[in-house]
Formats: C-alpha cells, sequence, structure tokens
C-alpha cells in the first residue's frame, strides 16, 4: 500500500553547502522533520566548512531550469523556497519558471544577497531583477536586517525602523514580508517584524546563545515552506517555523572549528542511538 499521496512535497531552489550546515542541506533536513517530502534545484556548488566559503561555482541557467522542469513536470508541489540564486542569469531563468506554477504553490523567497555579517553577496544588477522579478511573485519574503536595508535604501537600527522596512518592502509587490531581526541590537535579536497588508505582527522569541548558529536562515524559511505545503495560514507557518528554530538553536552542533550548524534533528535526540 503507497501512503506516499498523504505527505506534501516542498521544493527547495538553493546553493549546496558541503559543510552540511545551510542551503540545500539545511532545507532538506527541515522538509524531512516536518515530515513534507522534499525536492531540489540546485544553483551552486560552495566549498564550506565551519570557517567559512573557501569556493563557490554556478550551475548554467538551462541546468537550473532542467532541473525545475524535471521535479514539477512529474511531482505535485505544494511549495517553494528560493535561497541562493548567484547571478542574473540563475535569477532570470527562476522568475521566468516561478511565473509558471499554479496559483495556489506558496513561493517563500529568502533574498540572499547579503550575509548575517552584512557583506553583499551578489551584484547590484542581480539585486535589482531579484526585487523587481522575484519578490514581487513570493507569498513571503524573508529578508535579514542588511538584506532588508540594501532593498529599502534605510538603516534598521531599532523596531520602529524594521516596522518602517517591512510596510515599505510591502509595496514591493510580495503577499507578505518577514523582517528578522538576527543581525540587530542584542534586544531585538529574537524579534522579527510580519506585515501582509493589513496585519503588523512583532514575533518574539527567546534569544538562544550559542556560537552555533550556522543555517538559520535557510532553516527558518524552509520550515515556512514547509508548514505551508502542510496547510497552515502564512502568518502560522511563520510562528511555527520560528518555533523550530529556537529549538534548533539550542541543540545546536558544537562540530569544526568555526561556527556550528543549528541541530536539525533535534527531536531525534530523544531516540536511543542504533
Amino acid at each position: 500500500m503507497t501512503v506516499s499521496s498523504a505527505y506534501p512535497v516542498a521544493l527547495t531552489i538553493a546553493g549546496s553547502d558541503s559543510g552540511g550546515g545551510a542551503g540545500i542541506q539545511a532545507d532538506l533536513r527541515t522538509f524531512a522533520f516536518h515530515r513534507v517530502h522534499g525536492t531540489s534545484v540546485l544553483t551552486c556548488v560552495t566549498a564550506q566548512n565551519t570557517l567559512g566559503v573557501t569556493r563557490v561555482d554556478a550551475l548554467s541557467p538551462e541546468s537550473v531550469v532542467a532541473q525545475m522542469e524535471a521535479v514539477i513536470s512529474d511531482i505535485p508541489v505544494h511549495a517553494v523556497k528560493t535561497g541562493m540564486l548567484l547571478n542574473q542569469g540563475i535569477i532570470e531563468a527562476v522568475i521566468e519558471r516561478v511565473a509558471h506554477l499554479p496559483a495556489r504553490v506558496p513561493v517563500v523567497v529568502d533574498p540572499v544577497m547579503v550575509s548575517r555579517a552584512g557583506s553583499q553577496l551578489i551584484d547590484d544588477a542581480a539585486v535589482a531583477m531579484l526585487t523587481e522579478g522575484l519578490i514581487p511573485q513570493a507569498a513571503i519574503v524573508t529578508p535579514n536586517r542588511y538584506e532588508a536595508e540594501l532593498l529599502t535604501g534605510r538603516t534598521l537600527s531599532t523596531l520602529e525602523d524594521m516596522e518602517a522596512a517591512a510596510r515599505h518592502l510591502y509595496r514591493l509587490g510580495p503577499q507578505a514580508v518577514l523582517v528578522k531581526g538576527g543581525g540587530m541590537a542584542a534586544d531585538l535579536k529574537g524579534t522579527d517584524v510580519w506585515f501582509d497588508g493589513e496585519t503588523l505582527e512583532i514575533l518574539t522569541t527567546e534569544i538562544v546563545h550559542t556560537p552555533n548558529t550556522h543555517g538559520t536562515g535557510c532553516t527558518l524559511s524552509a520550515a515556512i515552506a514547509a508548514n505551508l505545503a502542510l496547510g497552515q495560514s502564512p502568518l502560522g507557518a511563520v510562528t511555527s517555523a520560528k518555533q523550530y528554530v529556537t529549538h534548533a538553536l539550542h541543540h545546536g552542533l558544537s562540530i569544526g572549528q568555526g561556527q556550528g550548524p543549528v541541530g536539525h534533528f533535534y527531536p531525534l535526540l530523544s531516540l536511543e542511538r542504533p
């Protein structure tokens, strides 16, 4: 007897992290622990560990399109998330294909353009294409502090700044915005701002003091997509995703010599190891 129809499907379009903490690897683990089947489209391959990234190789736009077509032509997808898209060619290919998804399929856009340390990861032309072409197709867009600053042209240092940024970003066309407070001052690190055109919510979770935070942004957007695939409301999906990330931070992995990843598999820690 098959049970596949009982499980929703999510698609991640992102890069590979050879260290296993972020990107496609984090997304697929997050989908799995939400009991959502994960499918994937790889945009780039990074040589990466807990100390940093030493090399990035982009796949061709044609390869990205072929992967998307292979999945979507055969497997019903219930939610999509995008992560690192890297360059104009890939962004343009994703924009074109996402535009042809059924209207019922929500797209979570994690606009990976600025690192949590504030370093811009893609060039200005790619930022413009992402802003004008992909963000307007998003059900939810999830910028960190620095990405929100780049997208709005304003400095974020207070909660009021985050609220203003959320309203500004909403005018770009997404159905909802989540401005993340991870890069803010200490008193705002556990605080995100949600705005969907009607409701502005301040979403607060506890601050987890741990050096093992690699992959939090990828994990949050993947958890949001998984919850949307499971049928949760957009705001409910975000609230549940924040709780998942908080638990994963509590169980961060002290591996490697640098910043370890969050513990995606924390629900299994109570089980006896084989």
